[in-house]
């Protein structure tokens, strides 16, 4: 989908879901098995997909909700609670394993208190284990909102969730968002 349609895209899914929605699945109707990019567009629209929003769909699209649900069960990209202001993605792949992933990911469950497949309580960020990142000679290596820092120590993790906390604050204090809650 183009990138600007997206963004139209996601304005509606805050201000109008149902239409969002329903836009979406008309976007792929004609298409042979719409069911996984209808998935993805609303993930892209709304962050994640949750029981609701298949039940929508499949009432749009005509598509079995079982059908829709099992597919957003099996495949990871799907998510179906919303993930916290910064999404970090560990990878676990064999060069980022043998180089310390576990202890990246141990050091980032403490810093943020996110669990691996959660979210911290806060909100700020969502802490996820992913099979390869394909950096294999940065290991151990995470994403940040998309973002590669390779070559991590538990001291490194600590920079950086810290660097992403003042990040966080200096942009909602521009958007005129109190932080103090």
């Amino acid at each position: 989908m183009e990138h600007k349609n997206m963004n139209n895209l996601k304005i509606s899914a805050k201000e109008q879901p149902l239409f969002a929605i329903m836009e979406i699945v008309q976007r792929h109707q004609a298409e042979q098995g719409p069911a996984i990019p209808i998935l993805q567009d609303i993930q892209s629209a709304f962050g994640y997909v949750s029981p609701q929003m298949l039940e929508r769909a499949s009432e749009f699209s005509g598509i079995p909700v079982s059908e829709l649900y099992s597919i957003v069960t099996f495949y990871a990209q799907f998510r179906m609670e919303p993930i916290g202001e910064n999404l970090i993605q560990v990878c676990h792949g064999t060069a980022c394993h043998l180089a310390g992933a576990e202890k990246i990911t141990e050091s980032l469950q403490f810093e943020t208190k996110a669990s691996a497949g959660g979210t911290s309580p806060d909100g700020k960020f969502s802490l996820e284990k992913v099979a390869c990142l394909g950096c294999c000679s940065l290991a151990p290596v995470i994403t940040l909102n998309e973002e590669t820092n390779g070559r991590l120590t538990p001291d490194k993790i600590k920079k950086i969730v810290k660097e992403t906390r003042k990040l966080s604050a200096k942009n909602a204090e521009a958007m005129g968002v109190c932080t103090d809650a």
